[in-house]
């Protein structure tokens, strides 16, 4: 076991403690003292070789052998080693390897870490943040120090204290070989702003942070860890630009400082004479005239840099000589142990300048915890490295990062979805990218993909004649690199095909990889940065086309005489749904993910064989996943792309929306009798009926009528209404009904006869008028206004004013005639009217008789597609830059008129608190519908949510009820409700 001694009088020295290692300063006087005493009562207990030992920070990885690991034991036993610093490996193995050392070490082992975009840069089976560079595009620097904040987070989890991060090396150099993404870019103030925000979010977990490489190696074109580079400044170009940032940084109290292995004459004069063993440098510059008081490190002292003509454990000791503290990555430990262990025997290194060092690191260790060391505990080690603040954050950075370079067409954001037709190339991609996938949810795109790095003109010559037919073509280049004397990985072949269908339509070029590779496009009119050739970006550049966020980086390095540090065009968002994580929008994640085990239960139980779950916020959806299967028994698996028959959400999904626009146009008085638009009426039981109170159900019409027994006997249809084929010589193609059976159109004419003649409830209230019972018949009546108003069939005249405008790709009556049977959910296994199982055909017998469009029922949707619609509502009418209904019109609607129902017009409401369908949390402002095929919308404008559930509860017949007994969608909307964090 490894003891600790702690012991000893305290002596207070003359030691000038480093603020970076202080708390707060209310606590500042009681904690140093506790501090010192820690470390000198530590320090007096030490040997001459437990103090030389402190110096050396020692490289390591956990993705070795078990001998390996013995070395390394060896090394911490023999040497006394002060810390270690982890690379290649994963968390799991790194923190079992932590404990497993330090329990060998009486002083505890500092555990340090090269993680400049996170642990994700070193470990598997951890996030990547984005890189420096990618960050350097972020103008809101609170999100850098968020990313500090979580980086530091995940180090302590993993009981890491000290990041060597962040490089603040201005990188004024695009041919720099090793810095380059590693920079936040040109600006030595952003950088400088950028380093002090990464590291004051990591300083609030105790994690110390790494101002490197000193003095600056943005302006090299070679790599010290091969050889020595050298940075011919002046002293004032030095001083304006790369010591700038660390001046900041220093002033800030940053925790450590790490010397490059650079020469820099104006610096240091004595040739052959890297800044890392610079006396003048390391002790004059940092340490006296800059006033650093932390943490001196070198860079690794196995770079070939530093060890070319010095023999081993001579760069550790002229390191040590020239004032650093901490000796990284040594590579030959006996060698530079018993060198700096000699010198202190002989005088060489005075006794008392090695007890300052050492005591300067063990204040470091105190600050970082190891005052009171525990245990990494290894429980819930991965997901509290991966957790969901940590995708969002991810997310956010990237939000904010990406970069609309150039926008000479106006085409960004993306307006007008009506007007154009879109196409995609994906070029070194997979087929199944995040990219293309995310664009086509929010119009219908053609995506072509080219799954590599084309060589020639051949290689594209299809795909180039193909994509110049569309008005809009987005181009993504993925695979890049950041060697500009490899073409940023981009082939002449790539370029060639931009530049020749740029000729032909308009061209919107998202680079997805290094922003110097920028001026491989100097011609393309659109083009958009993504930075990194990451999922993450992948959904956030399609997000930023269609205005569903803002663009707001700019170029964090110039690129050419037009793109200079700085440049980047910002755009508005259009009110497009967006896509995120819930706590992006104040929701418990995990809180949303019992959603699953409702659904389970409820597929468990047959209640239906799956489902979609869409949960969206504050423009942003959430949640949005498919469960189980099309049926029971075969492997159908319900996807995002799924149609499933609405049924009555059809109400307020199509009429209805056409009976608001007309209102608001003025075209439509919803006070005035019905008959007064459709004079057919007059003289039947429903002259006097009034559209409010037809919307409001309480006009006297019957809940349903059968009117497909009309046009049957028994088994036999009647041919009067029917055929067995689609075609016809003497009128219009007959509709399909199921299978092969179709309708002949002429039937709408007797539908809409045995509608007028349907008889009336026979209740009424005490002041003589109907009382409420929901009816399908109503809003069949509604079809047959909007129709004869616009002089337009009810699915042409929302196809053109809501559904392609919104960009609502898949939503439509007669999916069939679009979509193939698989891809839509069947319903009943319908043994009366149709006797077959019904699949791509209106579920609702008078639907059908009406040609699948119907005013009540018929359309298909599934829960992506009518997200759109419902936050178009939800915004008062405006959605991807076009102001649909007036912003009062839903709110009019959806408001509650009358006692005799909770209804709105049109609109469902809450109602009973026993309802098995809207939770009885849903607020009293909120509105939305249900379907009995098994689906359900909930909009509550008071919290800007939406709820939406489609399923085929219907499968295989309609008598199954077990979705509202298992109460699953009232569940699920309590479940979402609960979810909402307090703000």
């Amino acid at each position: 076991m490894r003891k600790i001694i702690i012991a000893g009088a305290f002596v207070l020295t003359l030691f000038t403690v480093i603020s970076s290692f202080t708390r707060s300063p209310d606590k500042s006087k009681d904690y140093l003292q506790t501090q010192g005493k820690w470390a000198d009562s530590l320090l007096a207990s030490m040997t001459l070789d437990e103090k030389v030992g402190q110096l050396f920070m020692m490289a390591t990885y956990s993705n070795r052998t078990e001998k390996y690991y013995q070395q390394v034991e060896n090394n911490i036993a023999n040497y006394h080693i002060g810390g270690l610093i982890f690379f290649q490996g994963g968390p799991h193995r790194q923190a079992r390897l932590t404990n497993r050392y330090q329990q060998l070490s009486r002083v505890p082992l500092m555990i340090g870490i090269d993680a400049e975009w996170g642990l994700g840069m070193r470990l598997d089976s951890v996030i990547d943040f984005p890189k420096q560079i990618t960050l350097g595009a972020i103008q809101d620097n609170a999100y850098i120090e968020r990313f500090g904040q979580e980086v530091g987070r995940q180090c302590q989890r993993l009981g890491i204290h000290i990041n060597f991060a962040p490089s603040i090396d201005v990188n004024t150099n695009p041919d720099n070989p090793v810095i380059n993404y590693r920079s936040f870019g040109e600006s030595q103030i952003n950088v400088a702003e950028k380093g002090l925000a990464y590291v004051r979010g990591m300083k609030r977990y105790h994690v110390m942070g790494s101002a490197k490489h000193f003095p600056g190696h943005g302006d090299t074109d070679q790599d010290s860890h091969h050889t020595l580079p050298v940075v011919t400044h002046s002293m004032k170009r030095l001083n304006e630009v790369e010591l700038y940032p660390f001046r900041r940084l220093i002033a800030d109290s940053i925790g450590t400082v790490m010397t490059g292995h650079l020469l820099v004459p104006a610096l240091e004069a004595r040739g052959n004479t890297p800044t890392s063993i610079s006396e003048r440098i390391v002790t004059e510059i940092i340490k006296n005239q800059m006033g650093f008081r932390g943490l001196t490190v070198t860079d690794a002292l196995n770079m070939r840099g530093i060890t070319q003509g010095l023999q081993p454990g001579e760069p550790e000791f002229l390191a040590f000589m020239a004032g650093n503290d901490i000796l990284l990555q040594t590579g030959n430990l006996p060698a530079a142990f018993n060198r700096i262990k000699k010198a202190v025997e002989t005088g060489q290194i005075p006794t008392d300048v090695l007890d300052a060092r050492v005591k300067k690191i063990l204040m470091a260790k105190y600050w970082a915890g190891l005052g009171n060391y525990k245990p990494v505990d290894m429980a819930g080690l991965g997901a509290d490295l991966n957790g969901r603040k940590s995708l969002e954050l991810k997310t956010a950075l990237f939000e904010q990062a990406v970069t609309v370079a150039r926008n000479q067409d106006n085409l960004i954001p993306f307006n007008h979805l009506d007007t154009l037709s879109f196409a995609s190339v994906a070029i070194s991609a997979d087929y199944d990218n995040e990219f293309q996938k995310t664009l086509s949810q929010y119009a219908n795109f053609k995506n072509f993909v080219v799954p590599f790095k084309p060589g020639s003109e051949k290689d594209i010559a299809w795909v180039l004649d193909e994509a110049s037919k569309y008005k809009v073509v987005v181009v993504s280049v993925h695979g890049m690199n950041s060697r500009g004397d490899r073409n940023y990985g981009v082939t002449p072949a790539t370029l060639d095909f931009i530049h020749q269908l740029g000729k032909r339509t308009h061209v919107v070029v998202c680079a997805f990889g290094n922003p110097y590779g920028l001026r491989l496009y100097s011609h393309t009119r659109n083009l958009i940065c993504g930075y990194e050739d990451d999922p993450a970006s992948h959904r956030v550049v399609p997000q930023i086309l269609f205005g569903a966020l803002p663009a707001r980086g700019r170029l964090p390095v110039s690129i050419d005489n037009d793109l200079k540090v700085g440049a980047g065009i910002q755009t508005q968002r259009l009110g497009r749904v967006s896509f995120g994580d819930a706590e992006s929008v104040g929701m418990n994640g995990q809180k949303l993910d019992e959603i699953a085990q409702v659904v389970k239960q409820g597929i468990d139980n047959r209640a239906f064989p799956g489902c979609q779950v869409l949960v969206a916020r504050k423009g942003r959806i959430v949640y949005n996943r498919s469960f189980g299967t099309l049926r029971y028994g075969l492997y159908e698996p319900v996807t995002n792309q799924t149609l499933y028959d609405i049924a009555s959400m059809t109400k307020v999904s199509a009429t209805l929306q056409g009976v608001m626009m007309l209102n608001e146009r003025g075209a439509i008085d919803l006070n005035e009798k019905l008959s007064t638009y459709l004079p057919e009426l007059k003289g039947s039981n429903k002259e006097k009926m009034l559209i409010s109170d037809i919307l409001l159900h309480q006009a006297g019409l019957v809940a349903f009528m059968p009117f497909w027994e009309k046009t049957k006997t028994g088994s036999t249809y009647n041919p009067e209404y029917y055929s067995f084929s689609k075609d016809s010589l003497l009128m219009p193609a007959n509709l399909q009904v199921a299978g092969n059976l179709y309708i002949k159109p002429a039937i709408r004419d007797s539908v809409w006869k045995w509608v007028i003649d349907s008889k009336l409830i026979n209740t009424q209230d005490r002041q003589g008028g109907y009382r409420y019972t929901y009816s399908d018949l109503g809003l069949i009546m509604m079809q047959k206004l909007v129709e004869r108003i616009t002089n337009q069939p009810l699915e042409e005249f929302l196809e053109q004013n809501l559904y392609e405008p919104l960009g609502m790709t898949s939503t439509m009556f007669n999916p069939l005639l679009k979509f193939p049977k698989t891809t839509i959910a069947p319903t009943e296994n319908e043994a009366g009217y149709r006797a077959s199982q019904i699949q791509g055909t209106v579920h609702d017998p008078n639907a059908a008789l009406l040609g699948g469009v119907s005013g009540h029922a018929g359309l298909f949707s599934n829960a992506s597609d009518l997200v759109k619609l419902f936050q178009m509502n939800l915004q008062n009418g405006y959605y991807g830059g076009r102001q649909y209904l007036f912003p009062e019109t839903t709110r009019h609607f959806a408001r509650n008129y009358t006692q005799k129902s909770h209804r709105g017009l049109g609109w469902d409401k809450p109602g009973d608190s026993d309802s098995p369908i809207v939770g009885s949390s849903a607020s009293p402002n909120s509105y939305g519908h249900s379907g009995f095929t098994g689906t359900v919308v909930w909009v509550d404008p008071d919290r800007e949510l939406i709820f939406i559930f489609l399923s085929n509860r219907v499968y295989p017949v309609s008598t199954n009820n077990k979705i509202n007994t298992l109460r699953i969608r009232k569940r699920i909307h309590e479940i979402i409700n609960e979810s909402l964090v307090l703000q």
